[in-house]
């Protein structure tokens, strides 16, 4: 007999290239090899070529570099995620968007509203995916109260709270000198920002006014060390938000996040690692979770599910991921709100006043704002 021929889809798994084999770098590296059935690690490149040898030998990769250069020359890189220092993050989006690739980026995308905007319109232009990794969106318990939210659950958002305490020691902070000014705001707070923004979809922050010290590292205040703040953002739809972080939590790491509106209110996250808890002579007890790859650790992977999803989506070859999120992943837009409100935070920080966001960039809203049915909108 003779087989007829039939056309099936093209699949295989997105091949993706790490930038930055640094601490969070190694835990994606491990999403990517082994908890992805969709993507595979293809290459490897940071400066430091120990730390890059290292990570092939766990994960059986060939290609290493101690230069970016030759991950983005490579034919064989689907797509690029960008680990490394802040720094190098717009740079390397416009260098990988040149070279075609799609780009999962770490967050912050830029240091300026400038340098972000340029990488965003590089990858436009480019017409690849770039994607940022504000990872709370993936986890059960924030997506789920976003749902209630677009299921009308609290109505109308009119307070809204989120709150980051890394964990901590009591001997405090290992090396405070080494914390760059602003980390608070543009590295830590800037996940509480882009938790506010998408839990008030359709509106955008025009006013935001920080208090900031160092309380937990004093004597490191004069090199610039932000430890501890409280930020108020406002809205443009009227509610007020307010952000919270300490960089020292002694009971572990600690993520929350409440709105509250005219027909009621939703909560997401807690600092304990489970539900059991012990009731004995010392009292009452439950663990906590001490590392954020420990509380997001399937949020991180999520995160880059569906980024490999969208990338096998725009390159025309099937993908068994489902995409794992409630809404659109956080993109360019939704990257420039948040550094905005991290941005205008930083300088409302520094001269003790409210700062305009205006002032910092015009913002649109990442999407539109959710219709309100009945007495509760």
């Amino acid at each position: 007999m003779t087989y007829l021929q039939h056309s099936a889809p093209q699949s295989r798994p997105v091949r993706i290239a790490l930038l930055g084999a640094g601490w969070i770098g190694k835990f994606h590296a491990g999403s990517i090899a082994r908890r992805i059935p969709d993507a595979r690690l293809e290459a490897i490149a940071d400066p430091l070529l120990p730390a890059v040898q290292d990570l092939a030998t766990t994960f059986g990769v060939t290609k290493i570099s101690t230069d970016a250069a030759d991950v983005l020359a490579d034919p064989d890189v689907d797509a690029v995620l960008i680990a490394t220092p802040l720094r190098f993050h717009a740079e390397l989006i416009q260098a990988a968007a040149k070279a075609g690739k799609d780009i999962f980026c770490e967050k912050p995308g830029g240091r300026t509203i400038e340098e972000l905007d340029a990488a965003i319109e590089a990858a436009a232009s480019a017409g690849v995916v770039l994607r940022f990794g504000f990872n709370r969106r993936y986890s059960s318990d924030f997506a789920a109260a976003r749902r209630l939210i677009e299921d009308g659950v609290v109505g109308t958002p009119q307070l809204l709270r989120s709150l980051t305490r890394d964990p901590g020691t009591e001997a405090g902070l290992g090396n405070p000198g080494r914390i760059a000014p602003g980390t608070i705001f543009l590295e830590t707070l800037i996940h509480d920002f882009d938790t506010l923004n998408w839990l008030n979809p359709g509106a955008v922050p025009v006013k935001v006014h920080a208090v900031a010290d160092a309380l937990v590292a004093p004597e490191a205040k004069a090199g610039g060390l932000l430890d501890t703040a409280v930020v108020t953002v406002t809205y443009s739809n009227g509610a007020i938000a307010v952000a919270e972080a300490n960089f020292n939590a002694l009971y572990g790491y600690d993520v929350r996040g409440e709105v509250f509106g005219s027909a009621g209110m939703v909560t997401a996250g807690t600092p304990q690692a489970t539900n059991a808890t012990s009731y004995t002579a010392a009292g009452i007890a439950s663990d906590t979770t001490r590392l954020n790859i420990h509380l997001f650790h399937d949020a991180y992977t999520d995160e880059l599910a569906h980024f490999a999803h969208d990338v096998a989506a725009r390159r025309g070859f099937e993908s068994t991921t489902t995409a794992a999120s409630p809404t659109a992943a956080p993109g360019g837009v939704d990257a420039r709100n948040a550094l905005a409100v991290a941005l205008a935070a930083f300088k409302s920080a520094e001269t003790g006043l409210p700062v305009d966001v205006s002032e910092i960039a015009e913002l649109r809203p990442a999407e539109d704002a959710v219709q309100l049915q009945g007495a509760g909108a």
